[in-house]
C-alpha cells in the first residue's frame, strides 16, 4: 500500500454505496478510485467484518481507520535514506538558533567540505524536522479585533519604475499604503523614495484626508519609522526615530512597530499593498507618475474603498462613515512642522552637513557625533542632548558659520575680502588702516591677503600706541611685510622716536674717484653737441 492513504470519509462512502448493491465497477466510478486501490480497501475492510450490514449502520470514521492500519500496513519507499542524512543533527542545531533553509544550506557549504547535498535536500529535511515538532503554542495565528478608530497599519510596497517628467527618465517608484483596523479603509500614494521627510508627508496627507488620527500606528521596521528593533518581548524598546516621534507627539498616536520578520503582524496593509500591486499596478509599469498618481487617488476611492471586503463582508467605506469616522482623534488646530531628526559627525572644519549644506557647531565637538534637528526653515544641533548651535535654514552660499564656534585666534582667517580687513585694522587705529591698504598695493600681482591677515591679527595683541607706532615705522621704510612688523614690535623699535632714528642715522662715505651728477650731465651734453 502507497503512503497515500484513501479519506476515512471517502471509505465509508464506499461501505454505504456496497450495501446498496451498487456495483464495484460503478462504486469505483462514482468516488473517482482505482479498482485495484478498491479491491485492496475491500479486502481489509471483509477482514475486519465492516463491509457488510445495514445501510443505517455505517461504521465509524475510527473503526475504518483501524481495520486500514491493521490489514493495510504503509509499504516502505525504495529509498529512505536522504543524502544530506548524515548532517542531520547539524541541521537541527542550526533551525535550534534560528536559521532558514536557505541559510543553512549557504552556512554548510562554507563551513564543511564534504557537504554535497542540493539545497532541495536541505530543504526537505528542515521541512521534515519542523514538522516533527509539531505545532507549538507560538505557532498559532492569533486573529485580533480591533475597536473601530484603534489601529492603522502602514507599510510600502515596490510597484516598479514609472516615467518621472521632471527629470525625464524612469525611477523606481513606490506606494505608501495605509489600512486601518476596523473599516479596512484605504489611504494610498506614489512616492519615489522612502526617506523621513517622504513618511511624514505621507502620514500628514493620510491624516487630513481620513479627517483624524488613529490612537497607534504600526509600522514596519523601516529607518524611516524604527532606527533600533527590538528583538523579542524581554528585548529592550526599539528606538524609534525622532522625527518620527515627534509627529507622533504632534498627532498624538501612539507608535507599535511590527516585530522583524513578522509580515503576518501587519498582515492588513500586508493585503492592503499585495491588493493594489496586483490590481492597480498590473501593466502599468513605465506609465507617467503624475497620471499614475491622480488614477490611484480615484481608484482607492471608486474602488478599493467601496467594494465588499473579503473578511468583514461590508464596504470599508460604508464601516468607515457609520462606525469608525467617528472614532477617529480629532486632528490638532496647530498645522505641524515638520521635522527630521539626523545624526552627524563634525567635520574637521567644525561643520557638520545637512542637505548638501555646511553648519558649524562648537569646534571642541570634533570628531564627535551629534543630533542635527531640522524643520523648514531652522536647523539645531545637540550633543548630550543639549542644544549647542541654531543655524537658519535658508541663507546663500553652501556653508553657514558662526565665528564663535571656531577657535577665537583662528576665527578671523575664513574671511577674504579686503574690505572685512581694511574695516579691522580701521578699528584699531586710522593710522593702521592707512598701513594696511599700503600692503595691499603693495605687489599688484601677488596676493598680499595672507601677509595682511597676519598683521592685522599680530597688531591686536599689543597696545594701541605700540601698533600705530610700528605701522609708522614700517611705512617710512617702505616695509609692507609680517616679518617687518613683527621684528619691530619684538626689539622694541616701535618704542624709539622715529625722528630722531632718521636724522641720526649715519652717511655713507663717497667713494673715492666719484664724480657729481651735475659734471657728468654736462659731459654728456658737450658729448652730444659735438657730434652734430
Amino acid at each position: 500500500m502507497s503512503n497515500r492513504r484513501t479519506d476515512m470519509d471517502r471509505l465509508q462512502e464506499l461501505v454505504r454505496l456496497h450495501r446498496m448493491d451498487v456495483s464495484s465497477r460503478e462504486a469505483a466510478r462514482l468516488l473517482g478510485m482505482g479498482r485495484n486501490t478498491q479491491r485492496q480497501y475491500r479486502q481489509a475492510l471483509v477482514r475486519a467484518e465492516l463491509w457488510d450490514g445495514g445501510v443505517s449502520d455505517l461504521p465509524e470514521l475510527e473503526a475504518l481507520k483501524a481495520a486500514v492500519l491493521a490489514h493495510l500496513p504503509l509499504v516502505a519507499p525504495v529509498q529512505m535514506v536522504s543524502s544530506v542524512q548524515s548532517f542531520e543533527e547539524r541541521v537541527r542545531a542550526l533551525i535550534g538558533r534560528g536559521l532558514r533553509a536557505r541559510a543553512i544550506y549557504d552556512r554548510l557549504r562554507l563551513e564543511d567540505k564534504d557537504f554535497s547535498g542540493s539545497y532541495d535536500a536541505i530543504k526537505r529535511m528542515c521541512r521534515r524536522i519542523v514538522r516533527g515538532h509539531g505545532v507549538r503554542a507560538e505557532d498559532v495565528a492569533i486573529a485580533v479585533e480591533t475597536r473601530a478608530g484603534e489601529v492603522a497599519q502602514v507599510d510600502f510596497g515596490y510597484v516598479g519604475k514609472l516615467y518621472d517628467p521632471s527629470s525625464g527618465q524612469l525611477r523606481k517608484a513606490w506606494v505608501f499604503v495605509m489600512v486601518l483596523g476596523f473599516s479596512r479603509r484605504m489611504f494610498a500614494r506614489l512616492c519615489f523614495d522612502q526617506t523621513t521627510a517622504t513618511w511624514l508627508r505621507l502620514h500628514v496627507e493620510a491624516f487630513t484626508e481620513l479627517g483624524g488620527v488613529p490612537e497607534t500606528i504600526v509600522p514596519d521596521n523601516l529607518r524611516a519609522a524604527v532606527v533600533r528593533a527590538a528583538f523579542g518581548v524581554d528585548a529592550p524598546s526599539c528606538s524609534l526615530n525622532r522625527s518620527y516621534r515627534e509627529l507622533a507627539r504632534h498627532y498624538g498616536f501612539k507608535v507599535d512597530p511590527a516585530p522583524i520578520y513578522s509580515p503576518e503582524k501587519k498582515g492588513k496593509v500586508e493585503s492592503g499593498v499585495k491588493y493594489v500591486k496586483g490590481n492597480f499596478f498590473a501593466g502599468r509599469a513605465g506609465d507617467d507618475y503624475a497620471d499614475t498618481q491622480k488614477l490611484l487617488v480615484t481608484w482607492v476611492r471608486d474602488i478599493a474603498n467601496t467594494r465588499m471586503h473579503g473578511t468583514t463582508h461590508v464596504r470599508p467605506i460604508d464601516l468607515f462613515d457609520s462606525h469608525e469616522r467617528a472614532a477617529l482623534r480629532p486632528l490638532p488646530a496647530r498645522r505641524f512642522d515638520p521635522v527630521e531628526w539626523k545624526e552627524a559627525r563634525v567635520h574637521r572644519d567644525c561643520h557638520v552637513e545637512f542637505r548638501k549644506r555646511l553648519y558649524s557647531v562648537p569646534w571642541r565637538l570634533i570628531g564627535k557625533d551629534v543630533w542635527v534637528r531640522a524643520t523648514a526653515t531652522s536647523l539645531e544641533v545637540y550633543a548630550d542632548d543639549a542644544r549647542v548651535a541654531t543655524h537658519a535654514r535658508r541663507g546663500s552660499g553652501p556653508r553657514s558659520t558662526l565665528d564663535e564656534h571656531l577657535p577665537q585666534e583662528r576665527a578671523p582667517y575664513r574671511h577674504r575680502s579686503r574690505a572685512f580687513w581694511e574695516q579691522r585694522a580701521d578699528l584699531l587705529a586710522p593710522e593702521i588702516g592707512q598701513y594696511i591698504r599700503e600692503v595691499f598695493d603693495s605687489d599688484d600681482v601677488l596676493s598680499t591677503l595672507r601677509p595682511v591677515q597676519a598683521i592685522v591679527t599680530h597688531l591686536e595683541r599689543f597696545p594701541r600706541e605700540r601698533a600705530i607706532a610700528a605701522c609708522n615705522r614700517a611705512r617710512f621704510y617702505a616695509s609692507y611685510s609680517y616679518g617687518a612688523i613683527r621684528n619691530i614690535l619684538r626689539q622694541g623699535l616701535d618704542l624709539q622716536p622715529l625722528s630722531i632714528t632718521a636724522a641720526t642715522a649715519p652717511a655713507l662715505p663717497a667713494p673715492r674717484f666719484a664724480r657729481s651728477i651735475t659734471e657728468l650731465i654736462h659731459k654728456e651734453k658737450d658729448s652730444c653737441d659735438e657730434l652734430h
